[in-house]
Parts: structure tokens; sequence; C-alpha cells
């Protein structure tokens, strides 16, 4: 399949550009080298959160300011909030945030806008709360092309077992795409829906008992974190099963390893780097040139200088076009 057949890309609905026009009246910011940007995820050692650390450092350090990300190194969505919290009361110029459990931090996030401190959710949403509005990938859109992708593959008919995180919504959004895709198609039955808990390990575990137990049952694996889809594509290669599919998510080196031995038949790569650029931008934007209202409801205001959502874009990996994306990072590396 031609290259363009292959990649279905999502469309920026707002350039970092576009976004710095409306902000009126805004004047390049004088710095100070005291201002400080936090940056808190959870799970940070992961290599998908070194990509968008190294965004946000690029960011910072072009700036001549300061900036920390921070966060639990396992996945723990109290532990992100208890570091939301410290950060909030040390007041600086601006938190981004990639929320773990949405609902857990929507208190924490509304305080730090009522006591003036902008912020941006990144990754993952938090929609409820008060944030200034989100960067990163549409996820349910992202959904919705692996789902495609994945009818294909499976031909409109078997059983699949996804790996996720119930209740972050950024991948809840993208289990609902999946399932709106393969609505199309009812013969695809979902068997079973895996909580990893933040634990890729749990996929290996679980697809070790699939293999063992039930292994006519079940034709494909989507995984909707980063981490998982290499697990299960070591547990396929281990025990030379090349009849089912896996469809992943994101680009870490060894899913796109696996990508490139056909093991993993397609991932979504999305662009944590650009997230972080970006959201550091628009926040330092909004610290130097900040509205008359921080808590004014800029989503409902169709005269905001603010955006909802900043669709940062996402693309589908497959052995066609894997080696176009390591040659773009190789390229990214050497400048």
């Amino acid at each position: 399949m031609a290259i363009a057949m292959a990649i279905k890309s999502l469309v920026v609905s707002l350039s970092l550009p576009a976004f710095l026009i409306t902000l009126s009246g805004c004047s390049t910011p004088a710095h100070s080298p005291d201002e400080k940007y936090y940056f808190v995820a959870s799970n940070i050692k992961i290599p998908y959160w070194d990509t968008a650390k190294s965004g946000f450092m690029r960011g910072i350090n072009s700036m001549k300011v300061k900036g920390e990300m921070v966060g639990p190194d396992n996945y723990d969505a109290q532990e992100e909030q208890k570091e939301f919290e410290r950060v909030e009361k040390l007041k600086p110029a601006g938190i981004l945030v990639s929320a773990a459990d949405a609902s857990l931090l929507k208190a924490d996030i509304n305080m730090a806008i009522a006591d003036g401190i902008p912020v941006v959710t990144v990754d993952a949403d938090s929609p409820d709360s008060k944030r200034l509005f989100f960067v990163g990938t549409n996820n349910y859109e992202a959904g919705h092309t692996g789902g495609v992708r994945l009818a294909q593959l499976m031909k409109g008919k078997g059983n699949v077992v996804v790996f996720t995180m119930p209740g972050q919504a950024n991948l809840d959004d993208r289990l609902k795409g999946y399932k709106d895709a393969l609505a199309d198609h009812p013969a695809i039955k979902i068997a079973d829906i895996v909580d990893i808990k933040g634990d890729p390990r749990v996929a290996f575990d679980v697809t070790q008992e699939i293999l063992a137990k039930r292994k006519d049952k079940v034709d494909a694996f989507v995984c909707l974190e980063a981490n998982a889809g290499q697990e299960v594509a070591e547990v396929l290669n281990r025990a030379k099963v090349t009849d089912k599919v896996i469809v992943a998510f994101d680009t870490n080196d060894d899913t796109l390893k696996w990508v490139q031995q056909g093991v993993i038949a397609a991932t979504i790569a999305q662009k944590p780097w650009s997230m972080s650029y970006i959201a550091l931008q628009m926040i330092d934007r909004i610290h130097h040139n900040p509205p008359p209202a921080l808590d004014h409801s800029f989503a409902s205001d169709t005269f905001s200088t603010l955006p909802n959502f900043v669709d940062t874009g996402a693309t589908l990996i497959d052995r066609d076009n894997v080696a176009d994306l390591l040659r773009g990072r190789q390229e990214s590396k050497e400048q």
C-alpha cells in the first residue's frame, strides 16, 4: 500500500502562530530569570514522557526561564495530585498538566486558576475543570483511525482484547473511537477490556494467559497506551504466534522495532514533543498578557481570545511508512 494510503493525519485545529495573533495587544514578553513553569504528569520515566519533557525543556531553554517536569515515576493519580498541589503553592508562572484522573484534579486546577496561575492540560484533559484549554491529540479520532485499520486487518470478523486504563479521559476517548469504528462490523467483538493499572507487565501476563487458555478465541489485541503494545508483541514473538493482530499506540523504540518486524501491524503516532513545546509557548504568552479573568468561560465565549482545544495531530504508522518516521526522528536529533 502506498504511503499516502497508509497515513491518516489528524488535522491540527489551531496552530501556534494563529493563537498568538489572537492575543490582542501581545508584545514579545520580557522574561525574568526567576520565571518558572511546571509540567505535572504521572509515570514520567517512560519514553513517551521523556519526549514530552524534551519539547518542554526546548521551550524553557529558548526563553531562558526555569522549568521542571514533576510527578510520580509510576502510574499514580493520587501522587500526581499531590505534586500538583505542591507546585501550585509555589505560585509559578504557569502549570502544564496531564490529568491521569480528570475528576481527581478538577478542584486543584480550579484553585490554581482562582489564584491567578494559568493552567493548561496536555495529552490528557480535565474538561470539566477551569483549565484554560487542552493541547494534545484528538483521541476519539485517533481511536477511530485505529479501529478502521483493525477492521481491515481482521477482515471484518473476530474477537478483540483491549488493554487500557479506564477512567483516564484520553484513553476512554480512544476506546470510544474504536467502538464506533467497529460498530460497522458486527462480526468483530470486543471480548475483554483489561485495566493494566499503569503497569504494562499486566498486558504481558494477560497475553500469556490468553495463549495458554483461550488462544483460538482471541484474534486481535488493541493497546491504547504507550507501553502495552511492545509487551504483547514480545509474548507473541516468543511463542511464535503469527496469526494475531496487534494495533498499538505511540512510538517508543520497542514498539517501532516490532512494527518493522511485522509483529505489530500498526501503531498511532502522537506528537508529545510538539504538545509540550506548543503548550509552553501559549501559557507563557498568557502569563505575560493575561486576560481580564482566568476563570472566564472561554469555551462558551464566541469572542474568546483562547481556544478550547489545540489538536497537535496523529498519524497511523505501519511497515509502509515506519522508515519515514525513523528518518525524520533522526534528522530532528541532528539539528
